[in-house]
């Protein structure tokens, strides 16, 4: 039986979009959702507690009312409520899923658990792919255009934008490959696989200015100088190379091929403007002394505009 897919609640906007994208990820999975609010006894109140309400009674409300909208929405989708007085960080990482969801505010800030040391630990800890949602996202973002005259609830046949994947040739892992190739599956959609390069040479230091006397032993050769051209078609080998088996595991999925030379995180956010969901990954799984998220993963989760998935892997 699949697990189920969680999502975290703090009670803004950006959690509740949260809550939608997930029951949607369920339904494609056909899983259930398991909706988690976290909530910590203070000695006070805390600032965003309604005045004469408790947090508990706060929490309560937070979560009751998301469900109910999720329910709402999703009537036939099975739906699990979970309240848990503990630390944030602890119950997200240890939420029993196979994919956590989190909310954000959207492009280069973020809001509830998205914001600070929170969301950097819960993503830099997580055994689990963790997808973050920006706020105000709604289902219709992730399918093309609708024609005119399509009825908002008709928007769901419209095809899938494209799922990218941002792919480094020198570390491929079959978990963030596979997460990737699977969600366009389920989507009936393309991937875009991105890899990011960079022309490797020789730099000129001030000692080749100048000229070496008559009768002075050559230099020692350096190394050689590639050139772009060169570089490029090395990296599209080695990024065919990779993606050979894949292929023919997921027939039905069209895969393009995007190398491009310059900083990775450049590429992705431009490749991400058109997608439906970005998938990107994170070395050393599971580790929690010096756990951290990589600049690339930091950087995307700031400002790319759709929904990114950071998986874990060794």
């Amino acid at each position: 039986m699949p697990h189920d897919i969680a999502v975290g609640l703090d009670g803004t906007s950006a959690s509740l979009a949260a809550a939608h994208w997930a029951a949607h990820e369920a339904q494609r999975r056909g899983s259930g959702l398991t909706m988690l609010h976290a909530w910590y006894r203070h000695p006070r109140p805390a600032p965003d507690v309604p005045f004469g309400r408790t947090e508990h009674d706060w929490a309560e409300e937070i979560l009751r009312e998301a469900v109910h909208s999720v329910r709402s929405a999703h009537p036939d989708l099975k739906v699990t409520e979970r309240l848990v007085c503990d630390a944030t960080v602890t119950v997200l990482v240890a939420a029993d899923c196979d994919m956590l969801v989190l909310g954000s505010l959207g492009l280069g800030s973020f809001a509830g658990f998205v914001t600070g040391s929170v969301s950097q630990r819960v993503v830099a800890r997580s055994t689990r792919p963790v997808v973050l949602v920006r706020a105000g996202r709604g289902a219709a973002e992730d399918h093309l255009p609708a024609a005119d005259g399509v009825a908002p609830e008709e928007i769901p046949r419209t095809p899938y934008r494209e799922v990218v994947l941002g792919l480094h040739n020198g570390h491929p892992c079959d978990e963030l490959i596979d997460f990737a190739f699977d969600a366009a599956r389920r989507r009936d959609t393309g991937l875009r696989v991105v890899h990011a390069f960079r022309t490797p040479g020789r730099g000129v230091s001030d000692a080749s200015l100048f000229v070496a006397p008559p009768g002075s032993p050559d230099p020692l050769p350096g190394p050689p100088v590639v050139s772009t051209a060169q570089a490029r078609a090395d990296a599209e080998r080695a990024l065919t190379a990779v993606l050979g088996a894949w292929r023919e595991k997921y027939p039905t999925v069209p895969v393009t091929e995007s190398v491009i030379e310059g900083r990775a995180t450049v590429a992705l956010v431009h490749a991400a403007r058109d997608a439906s969901l970005l998938v990107v990954g994170r070395r050393g799984a599971g580790r929690r002394m010096g756990a951290h998220t990589g600049p690339v993963v930091h950087a995307v989760l700031h400002h790319a505009a759709c929904p990114v998935a950071v998986v874990p892997h060794e």
